[in-house]
C-alpha cells in the first residue's frame, strides 16, 4: 500500500466519489453512503485525491444481557477492485473503528461475507445466520389469526413495542429516533401493527412488496416484534393473506427472532426452506469495559480467574467478579481456572457458547467443569439476535 494514501472524512465531493465507488465495487446502488451522511461517520481513502475505499460507521447501542452497550457498527465498507490485495481494507477498518472508539464505543458490529478475513483481525461470528422462505398457502392454512386487530403505519407505541423487546435478546440495536424512517426510505417498507381493541401495539411487522418479474409479487418481510405466540401466530396468518398474488414469503435474515414457532407451526416442513447467509459478526475492542457495561444474571455470585490469549504469546490474567446482576474484570496474579483467545472471549460474551461442550470444541481450556459451566452460564440467559442489517 503506497505511502501517499491518506485517509480522511468524507463530505461534499468526497461523498459523492464514495458513493459512486461503492456502487462500482458492489455493482449495484448503495444508498447508505448518501443516506446516513447526517448518522454517521464516513471515512474514504484518497490516493492522489482520488477516492479508492471508504466505509462508514455509527455509535449505536446493542444490547448485551439486557443492557445497551456502546457499539461501533460498520457498513458500505468497499475497496476500488484496482487496489484490493494491498490490506487497504485493515487500515480502513482500524481508521474507521478509532473516532467512534474515541466516543466510547467497546464492541464493534458488522455484516460481512469475508468471515475468515474478519476473524484474521479479531472479529467472531457469534450464530449463523439464516433467511426463511414459506408458502404463503401453508402460512393461512396453519396459524389462526385471533382476535387482534390490524392497523397500518407505524406509531409512537409501535416503536416503543420495539425498545421494550429488544433487550430480552442479546446484540439486538437500541434504534436511534432516525432509524425507522431511513429504513422505510431505503427498502420501501409497509408497517402493520397488530393489537387486540382498547389496548396498545402486541406486535409489528414492515414488508416489501416488488413486483415479480413474470407474474405476481414478492413479498419481504424485515421486522416481526411480537410479545407473545399468539400475536405471532396472527402475524403469520396476516402474511398468509397474500397468498392469492404472493406465492412464498421470504422472512429476511434478520426479521425472525430465534424461537421455533414458524416450524413448530407448519403441519408441513417441506413448506419451509432455509438458506444460510453471512453472518453478523463482533469484536471487543474493550474487554474491561464491555464486561463492566453489560448485564449479568442477578442470581449469579461468583469470582472466577480467567485467562485471554492476547494471540501474541501473552496471556492476560484477569478475575471475573460477578455479583447483584453486575460485573467487573479486575488485573490478577491468580492461575486461571478458564483460558480463552480474544475470539472466545467474544463468542463467551455474546452468549454464543451454549454449553461446555461447545465451548470445550471451540478450544476454550478449563481446569474444571465447574468453573467452565459457571462462564458459561453466566452469558446464556439471553438468545442471540441481531435484528438489524448495516
Amino acid at each position: 500500500m503506497g505511502e501517499s494514501i491518506t485517509v480522511v472524512p468524507a463530505d461534499g465531493d468526497l461523498l459523492t466519489e464514495y458513493d459512486a465507488l461503492a456502487t462500482r465495487a458492489f455493482g449495484r446502488p448503495v444508498g447508505d453512503a448518501t443516506q446516513l451522511a447526517g448518522h454517521a461517520d464516513i471515512r474514504v481513502a484518497l490516493d492522489g485525491g482520488r477516492v479508492i475505499a471508504g466505509g462508514l460507521g455509527m455509535l449505536i447501542e446493542q444490547h448485551f444481557g439486557g443492557l445497551p452497550v456502546p457499539s461501533a457498527c460498520l457498513g458500505a465498507g468497499c475497496v476500488a477492485p484496482e487496489h484490493r490485495g494491498d490490506r487497504l481494507s485493515v487500515r480502513m477498518l482500524n481508521e474507521r473503528i478509532r473516532p467512534l472508539q474515541e466516543q466510547g464505543a467497546v464492541l464493534a458490529t458488522l455484516w460481512t461475507s469475508s468471515t475468515g478475513y474478519a476473524r484474521r483481525m479479531g472479529w467472531e461470528a457469534p450464530v449463523p445466520v439464516f433467511s426463511w422462505s414459506v408458502s404463503a398457502d401453508a402460512l393461512k392454512r396453519d396459524f389462526a389469526h385471533g382476535d387482534f386487530a390490524i392497523e397500518y403505519g407505524l406509531t409512537p407505541d409501535t416503536e416503543e413495542l420495539q425498545r421494550r423487546l429488544a433487550p430480552q435478546w442479546n446484540g439486538t440495536l437500541l434504534r436511534p429516533p432516525w432509524w425507522a424512517a431511513h429504513k422505510q426510505r431505503q427498502h420501501g417498507l409497509a408497517f402493520y401493527r397488530f393489537h387486540r381493541s382498547g389496548r396498545t401495539t402486541a406486535g409489528y411487522l414492515s414488508l416489501a412488496t416488488h413486483q415479480h418479474e413474470r407474474h405476481g409479487a414478492t413479498l419481504d418481510v424485515h421486522d416481526f416484534w411480537a410479545t407473545d405466540d399468539t400475536v405471532a401466530s396472527a402475524m403469520l396468518a396476516f402474511l398468509g393473506r397474500h397468498n392469492s398474488r404472493i406465492p412464498t414469503i421470504t422472512f429476511q435474515r434478520t426479521s425472525l427472532p430465534p424461537h421455533p414457532l414458524l416450524l413448530h407451526g407448519l403441519h408441513r416442513y417441506a413448506s419451509a426452506t432455509a438458506e444460510s447467509w453471512h453472518p453478523w459478526m463482533l469484536r471487543i475492542l474493550d474487554l474491561p469495559a464491555a464486561v463492566r457495561l453489560r448485564g449479568w444474571p442477578a442470581d449469579l455470585d461468583t469470582a472466577l480467574p480467567i485467562g485471554v490469549d492476547q494471540g501474541n504469546g501473552d496471556t492476560t490474567r484477569y478475575l471475573l467478579q460477578i455479583t447483584h446482576g453486575a460485573a467487573e474484570l479486575q488485573p490478577t496474579r491468580t492461575e486461571p481456572r478458564v483460558t480463552l483467545d480474544r475470539r472466545q472471549a467474544t463468542l463467551w460474551y455474546a452468549g454464543g457458547y451454549r454449553s461446555t461442550a461447545a465451548a470445550r470444541m471451540a478450544g476454550i481450556h478449563a481446569t474444571d467443569e465447574h468453573s467452565l459451566a459457571t462462564l458459561i452460564r453466566s452469558t446464556t440467559d439471553h438468545e442471540l439476535w441481531c435484528a438489524e442489517h448495516f
